[in-house]
């Protein structure tokens, strides 16, 4: 397939990119590059795309693809508080447009990366299903589902929109975010030989490595249109089900030296969800998450090891806010988050 990617130069746009390339697709990016520069390691070697916000797609870059996956968005909670509105407009009404547009181009799939933190304040034991209730608790989870209902309403006999409800993401890409727990646990780990927790410890989290989301991103793409059509998925595996205090405990394993300490000042966080996966693993036969959590931090200190990760760039150059801080401070953008011409 001739496949547009948004946001390929992203934390997982830029793993997912060469999955989709070794599949065989034909493979057409779409970034407005705010994170381009935010590379730990070797350069990613990008297909080739248009640099563009996603505010301002046109008909034209849709023209001629078969297939849209959807990653580009505002990312993560605490920047989604500080601009509601801007993650709102852009994680909301841009993806809808786009959905709109492709569609009207006659682009049959559409790959939304959906979250599993529409679960929100879940709560209990059980594990959540893709029917269960939504209770987003953030901006950010808010907009997720505000897309979902959109898309479901422009899904019809031509139009496959499919909504991947990524659990929470980690392991390395060469475009680092260390804004993302298990990343970020390992990081302080590594730095400052403390893996420091500042809630209580006590939520549960589901995880998934990046590369296991490029993989099923991947399989849904060309998967028979009844087993995904206008259908939610939740993305990952039970058996990386885990609180935040478990989490740091295989922190601390990765990391020799390292000790764990919880602070609880932070208090209780009302996110707190295990979730079931096997909806995806019936509908895409064979399916199944490679990355335990173990592994994937092992993975992390590795990798900050191996491209001499220094406390400056974690804490400046891979987070996501403050990127976009130092870029407003700079004047590069504007206050919608747009660069100035």
């Amino acid at each position: 397939m001739r496949v547009l990617l948004t946001g390929h130069q992203g934390y997982l746009g830029t793993v997912m990119a060469p999955v989709l390339t070794a599949a065989g697709h034909d493979v057409v990016g779409l970034d407005a590059g705010l994170f381009a520069d935010s590379v730990l390691g070797e350069p990613p070697a990008d297909p080739p795309g248009h640099r563009v916000d996603l505010r301002d797609v046109t008909a034209d870059h849709v023209a001629g693809v078969d297939a849209v996956i959807h990653l580009a968005a505002l990312s993560n909670d605490p920047l989604g508080s500080l601009a509601p509105e801007l993650t709102y407009d852009i994680n909301h009404h841009a993806s809808v447009r786009l959905a709109r547009l492709a569609r009207d181009a006659g682009v049959r799939r559409f790959l939304y990366a959906s979250t599993c933190s529409v679960y929100g304040a879940a709560g209990g034991d059980d594990l959540v299903g893709e029917d269960a209730p939504l209770r987003p608790v953030t901006p950010y989870a808010e907009s997720k589902v505000r897309v979902e209902d959109d898309l479901h309403a422009l899904a019809d006999g031509d139009f496959t929109p499919v909504f991947m409800r990524n659990a929470t993401a980690f392991g390395y890409s060469p475009r680092l975010r260390a804004d993302i727990v298990l990343n970020n646990l390992v990081g302080h780990a590594l730095l400052s030989g403390e893996v420091l927790v500042l809630s209580d410890g006590t939520p549960w989290r589901p995880l998934v490595h990046a590369a296991d989301i490029a993989r099923a991103f991947t399989a849904a793409l060309t998967a028979p249109r009844e087993a995904v059509h206008d259908r939610a998925f939740n993305i990952g595996s039970e058996t990386n089900n885990v609180t935040v205090a478990e989490i740091a405990e295989q922190v601390a394993e990765a990391v020799p030296g390292s000790k764990v300490r919880i602070t609880g000042e932070n208090g209780a966080d009302p996110r707190s969800y295990r979730v079931d996966f096997s909806r995806f693993r019936a509908a895409i036969p064979g399916f199944d998450i490679e990355w335990s959590v173990k592994r994937g931090a092992l993975e992390l200190a590795d990798a900050y090891q191996k491209f001499g990760l220094t406390k400056e760039d974690f804490d400046q150059r891979f987070t996501r806010l403050a990127v976009l801080r130092a870029a407003s401070d700079a004047g590069t953008v504007d206050d919608t988050l747009r660069w100035r011409r």
